[in-house]
């Protein structure tokens, strides 16, 4: 296969939708977005909004897609950039094609995106928002491939845009590209169809925006949430391109 295949692996709640934006503003990269997401919901029949819409806009066939996904780049392209959401792997799901992309991470604070996801959906369980499907890929990742992958966290991210990507890019193998940090305002035709449920801030973006700090306060539960989820942050966290 030629041209580099990116499976960027994220949770919800994340940078992912910019990062997409980031990489997508290159000259050389098409993106796809969650591809993963039809199936996801088609087994789960989680009530997000526009389901239904989203079912028919993708392929149900965990199979079909992964093929799409390390079949030929879009738009005879040399860079895929592919935003892909852990929670999306379910148990029992084939992941042996991973081995043919290059595999990132990007993760944050699990405090940050519980409040954030909670502003939305209750939040039931961890595994709703994926930092052990992270940890659990981290492991198969690193089994396949024998060391450990590219992983950032948003934090670092927004604090120092450039540097951050400048690494990331150096360690699988492209050229840096200024766009990455600036792009048009706007929707983009390669959105998926729950853009306009969950888009309209980064719709309005011409980049990362600065980073701060925010206060959350979390309840008895969803301490005990985030208390395992910070388990499964913590492995990658230590792992991660540092920003210095």
């Amino acid at each position: 296969m030629n041209g580099i295949r990116i499976a960027m692996w994220s949770g919800p709640r994340n940078l992912s939708t910019a990062m997409m934006r980031a990489f997508e503003n290159r000259h050389d990269t098409v993106v796809a977005d969650e591809p993963f997401y039809a199936h996801y919901l088609y087994k789960t029949e989680i009530d997000h909004p526009g389901k239904e819409e989203i079912i028919a806009s993708q392929s149900t066939d965990w199979a079909e897609v992964a093929d799409m996904c390390t079949g030929d780049i879009p738009d005879g392209k040399p860079v895929w950039y592919q935003k892909q959401m852990a929670q999306h792997n379910l148990e029992g799901c084939d992941l042996s094609w991973i081995k043919d992309v290059t595999n990132c991470f990007l993760i944050r604070d699990p405090k940050q995106v519980i409040a954030s996801y909670g502003k939305r959906f209750p939040v039931e369980n961890e595994r709703l928002l994926g930092f052990e499907q992270q940890s659990e890929l981290l492991k198969r990742v690193e089994d396949v491939t024998g060391e450990s992958p590219p992983i950032l966290d948003a934090k670092d991210i927004l604090i120092n845009p450039e540097m951050m990507l400048k690494k990331l890019c150096n360690r699988i193998g492209i050229e840096f590209s200024e766009r990455m940090l600036n792009w048009p305002a706007g929707k983009r035709d390669s959105d998926g169809m729950w853009a306009p449920y969950w888009y309209n801030r980064v719709e309005e973006s011409t980049g990362f925006n600065p980073y701060s700090e925010k206060e959350v306060y979390l309840d008895d539960v969803l301490i005990s949430m985030y208390t395992r989820c910070m388990e499964h942050y913590n492995l990658l966290f230590k792992k991660r391109i540092k920003n210095e």
